[in-house]
This record gives C-alpha cells, structure tokens and sequence, in this order.
C-alpha cells in the first residue's frame, strides 16, 4: 500500500492519533498480516517524527538493515510500508535513520509479540483467538461492581508454581498450564479476581515486569498471546476476574525499547530522579494516544477485567524523589501537581467507562492526594479504587509490636476507619510488603510459632471484614515465611505441616463465608455499612464491629482480639436483640455452630449483649439469626 492509499484509509485515525485522543492506535500502528494485490505479506507502520528514514529489517530479508524503506505519511510523523512475504512468526526490527546521522535498532512499541529474553526482536503475530466468555463480558458490563465482593489474589506467573526439577530456562509453567492449575486452585480457594503482576514484555525477571519494552506484547517468557487469552478465559469460564498490573509511569531505557526513539527524546519526558528509568511525556498527544491505546487493548483484546495502575504517586506529583530544593519545579498555578499527567488519567478513566463497559481502574497512590476515586466531572481522577496504603502500613506496623505495646498504638489499628469512605479503597497485602528485608507478613508476627498464625489468622479476619476489597500476595495464605523469590516457586511443601496445612483451610473458609454474607460487601463504601462496638479497648487489644447488608437484618458482629490474653466471660454489646450464630473462631473451631441468646443487659451503649468465650489473638464472626 502506498503512503497516499494509507493515508487516505486513515485520515481520520491518523488525526485522532496525532491529536492524542485515538485509543485503537494497536490497529493503525505495528505489524499486521495482511495482502496487497493478493500476495500476503506484511504491513508496518512506526511513529518516528524527524528521522530521516526508517527501514525495516527481520528473517524475511536476512536481516539487511537497507532493504525495505519504510515511506513517511504526510506529516503525521508515520512511515509505512508493506513487505510482501513476510509472515507470521517472523522477527523483526526498525532501523532508525536519525537526523544526527545515527543508525537505532528498535523494537516494535506496538508489536504483538516478542522475542523470550535475552533476545529482543519483535516477531510477526497475530490475535486471533475464539472466545468463549460472551456471558461472562455480557454480566460484567450490566453489573455494579461497587455492591460485589472483592477478594484479589495477586500473583506473579513466574513464581507462583514451578517446574523446579527441570532446568532453569525451562521451569516457568505455560499461560495454558497456569490456567489448567492456578485458576481452579484460586477458584476453590474462594477468591474472585486475580490480579497479575505486569504480564507486558519485559527484559529483567528482577524487575517482576514493571520495566517495560514491549507494552503491546505478552511475555514470551509463558507462551503465545494466544495462551493468556485463554488463560484469562479460563478464568471467567470459572467466575474469576482478572486485573492486570499496568506501568504508564515510567519506561526502561535498554536500546532496543521506546527511550530515544528517534534519537531525540520522543515518548520521554525526563528521566526518573529515583528509577533511573524514564518518565513518559504525557503532553505529548501521539504519547497520550500510545498510552490511552495500550490500556484499552489489555480491556479490549484481551478481555482484562480492569487495571491497577502502578506508580500513581509519582505521575502526578512533578517533584517526585526529587529532595533538593533547587531542583524542583512547579506547575503553573505554583504548586507541584503534574497537570499533564492528571489530564491523562482523567482520560484514562473516561475512555475506560465509555469503551470497557464494567472494567475496572485501582489505583497505587501512597499520598494524600484527593479525590483519587472521584469522578473527572468533579475533578477527581476517576479510579474506582485506590490501594490503601495507610491502612497496610499502620496495620503490619501494629502487629509488628509486641503484645505488651499494642495497647499504647491502639490508634493504629482503629484510625483507618477515620477516613475508611474518603475513597473507595482496597486493602492490599501485597508483594511489596514481603520483600527487600521487610519480612513475610506472618514473619511480623509476635510470639512463638503457633502464635505467629494465631496473629494471622486474627489479621486475616480484620482485613476481611474491615471495609474495602481484599488483596493478597501469593503465599500468605500458606503462611511462607520467607520473603517472596521471584526465582523459585511458593513454598508449597509447606503443607505437609500441619500449622501451614489448617491455615490454608482457614483461609479458604474466612474467604467463602466472605462471599456468602453480603453484609461484609455490600456496603462497603458508607458508613451504613459499619458501626462500632467497642474500638476504645486498648488495654486489651481488642476491637469489636458491626457489618450491615442493604437489607438491614442479620448484621455480622466481629470480634478482633489482637490481645495476649483472652476472656472465658467476654461481653459485647450487640444492635439486634435474639440468637447469634458464631460463624468462624480462628482459634476455636469448635465453638463453631454454636447459637448465642442475648441478655438485657446494656454495654457498649447497646441495649443488649453477648457473653461467650473469646480465646486469646483471635478473630470471631457471628451473624445475627432471629429476634427473641
């Protein structure tokens, strides 16, 4: 096809593209099979403003840098050309002519598929892919995902599980094989999404895939495109969500990826002050519209359930890591907001609404920025969710503490609910809290060994009856206590321990009587969702709450003792008058299906209460059954 045929099919593509607001760019851009008079072949198109050529050079021409030129596109900044031939499966490569005489070899940034490390070339591919989850897409565009469960296991493919007795370059189980075993083993675990730690080419397994060269291509390190598609079908077939961390924030500099691409700064802005990566332009518009294409194709194409956007913190702030003061910069009303960023993400939340009906955005933001999870109409960003941070960091710093201090940081246990509805939170226990020397999550815990999963189980039930969705990391369900490698599978022989075994079967029962009893969801972002009992116990670590469904009969009252100590004759004040059922008893299974009767007697400015046995570091759910 020549530039004028091309540009007459695009007009309107290209201008979207070249004005940042085209959000298929995957479709106009890249390598795409295709024929031309009826011979197949290939046709490529890159965006590379002010080279003085382009030449694409892979396994259909021996790899002769000279042989097929690219032609420019008007002034869209867009060269093009079709390369009869080629095929898929086939590695490829752009040459970049720069205007300062240098010759680049780069990478597709909308290729498909690439190369598996070390290697770097982008190969020919295709998306072609049968899906079978039509209910599924159908359901989740018509559904209020605000008034579902949320319960995320978050993984990282490479580590979940391994072929460990197999060489090094061979242990990585498939997309097809993860589907085939993580799918159904979340699925029985009682979860409702995975979350999946960057699935997008990256060349340092060190990095978790947060270092990014290929933003449109799935890693080879697990298989084709095709096989993540049906991995992620797999699991709607299975009524599982899949969310798939998303890295805008910033980009690695290995000379094959986006950094000076035309030998200029083209999709960078400046370099990361703390990374040593570099950080995107998002003024630019044909950035914008790479960016803006890049989320919507992981929703669009690959069926993705929604996106947690990594890095949000340093997006929007311009003087992120930055501490010297003659070094900052600011806005133009002054202060240190990066307007183009925040322009980005409202777009991003705009086009995610309009063209991923049901998907959803979460938001890693570390600050007090506000209005994360409010609409762009009323300037906020427009996530659905933001991380809580500050819930995480209080919490795993509360049970850090030994028992005889817990009661003099009793704040640090209570103060989320001070601004629990201020956004629409997630409470995550996620991979970054079980590396770099900070500990797994049950290495936090006080005491001696049974202690220790004593302390988790009672942390586990906090977290999930405390308002907000749930995430995980991979592992802490088994109680590993090593921190998270990313070079060798989980520590499933742990469950031929017994400590390890019962906590795995514990969390797959706080986790399905979570999705069962709406009154821990279904109204999870308003305070007629929750009341307290008695947060004011600090003397014995003790935290005492009510969840309400929408219905607004039989509340759960929980019962979190963080404490050494327990209490044969514990008493709490209860809204609801007549027989309680203890649900769970994470220290006492066998006080399980017993019913409790409630007496006139006032506490906790109730009119009613409830004795029983409360063990020691423990968590307790009951759900009201009847009134007298």
């Amino acid at each position: 096809m020549d530039t004028k045929t091309f540009n007459k099919l695009n007009k309107d593509r290209i201008y979207l593209f070249n004005q940042g607001t085209y959000h298929k760019a995957y479709e106009l851009l890249g390598a795409h099979i295709t024929e031309e008079d009826n011979v197949p072949g290939v046709s490529f198109s890159v965006w590379a403003p002010g080279a003085k050529g382009v030449h694409v050079a892979g396994d259909f021409n021996d790899w002769r840098h000279d042989a097929f030129a690219l032609m420019p596109v008007g002034t869209s900044g867009i060269w093009t050309g079709f390369v009869p031939g080629a095929c898929k499966g086939q590695t490829y490569k752009y040459i970049i002519d720069t205007d300062n005489g240098k010759h680049l070899v780069k990478a597709d940034p909308y290729g498909f598929f690439a190369e598996k490390r070390p290697k770097t070339a982008s190969v020919v591919w295709d998306l072609d892919y049968e899906w079978k989850d039509a209910r599924w897409m159908d359901k989740r565009a018509k559904a209020d995902h605000f008034n579902q469960p949320k319960n995320i296991y978050e993984v990282h493919l490479g580590s979940w599980m391994r072929h460990m007795d197999k060489p090094v370059e061979e242990q990585f189980y498939t997309y097809r094989e993860l589907a085939d075993r993580l799918i159904p083993y979340v699925k029985d675990m009682g979860y409702t999404h995975i979350e999946v730690l960057p699935v997008m080419e990256h060349p340092l397994d060190d990095s978790w895939g947060y270092q990014v060269t290929g933003y449109f291509a799935a890693t080879a390190r697990y298989g084709t495109p095709q096989d993540l598609m049906y991995l992620i079908d797999t699991a709607h077939a299975k009524g599982i969500g899949v969310i798939l961390d998303w890295v805008p924030a910033h980009f690695c500099k290995d000379d094959q990826g986006l950094a000076r691409f035309n030998g200029h700064k083209l999709y960078e802005k400046r370099e990361h002050p703390q990374w040593g990566t570099q950080i995107f332009d998002y003024g630019r518009p044909e950035v914008k519209s790479f960016l803006l294409s890049n989320a919507n194709f992981w929703m669009d194409v690959y069926h993705a359930d929604g996106l947690r956007v990594d890095g949000v913190s340093s997006m929007l702030y311009l003087n992120f890591g930055i501490d010297d003061p003659s070094k900052k910069i600011f806005n133009k009303y002054g202060d240190e907001g990066n307007l183009e960023a925040i322009s980005f993400l409202q777009d991003l939340s705009i086009m995610t609404g309009n063209e991923c009906p049901g998907a959803i955005l979460c938001a890693e933001e570390s600050t007090a920025w506000a209005n994360v999870t409010k609409p762009p109409e009323v300037g906020g960003l427009g996530f659905h969710y933001k991380w809580d941070m500050g819930w995480m960091n209080d919490t795993l710093s509360y049970v850090s503490e030994d028992y005889i201090y817990r009661k003099y940081d009793h704040n640090k246990i209570t103060f989320s609910m001070m601004y629990a509805y201020s956004e629409n939170y997630i409470l995550p226990l996620s991979h970054d809290e079980v590396i770099h020397g900070k500990r797994s999550i049950i290495g936090r815990q006080q005491g001696d060994y049974d202690r220790q999963f004593a302390g988790l189980k009672a942390l586990a039930v906090y977290q999930m009856t405390h308002p907000g969705g749930k995430l995980n990391f991979m592992g802490n369900e088994i109680g590993q206590f090593i921190e998270w490698r990313f070079y060798e599978e989980l520590e499933w022989f742990l469950l031929q321990y017994d400590n390890h075994r019962e906590h795995q079967e514990f969390i797959k029962k706080l986790n399905h009587i979570y999705l069962k009893e709406k009154a821990l969801w279904e109204q999870d972002h308003g305070w007629e969702g929750y009341e307290w009992m008695d947060p004011s116990d600090s003397e014995n670590s003790i935290l005492s709450y009510v969840r309400w469904p929408k219905s607004r009969i039989h509340p759960d009252l929980v019962i979190v003792n963080f404490g050494w100590n327990g209490n044969d004759e514990y008493r709490v004040g209860v809204p609801v008058p007549g027989e309680w059922e203890i649900l769970l008893s994470s220290a006492d299974p066998d006080a399980e299906g017993t019913v409790l009767h409630t007496e006139k007697v006032p506490w906790n400015d109730q009119k009613q209460s409830l004795t029983f046995k409360l063990p020691q570091t423990c968590g307790v759910i009951l759900k009201h059954l009847r009134r007298n």
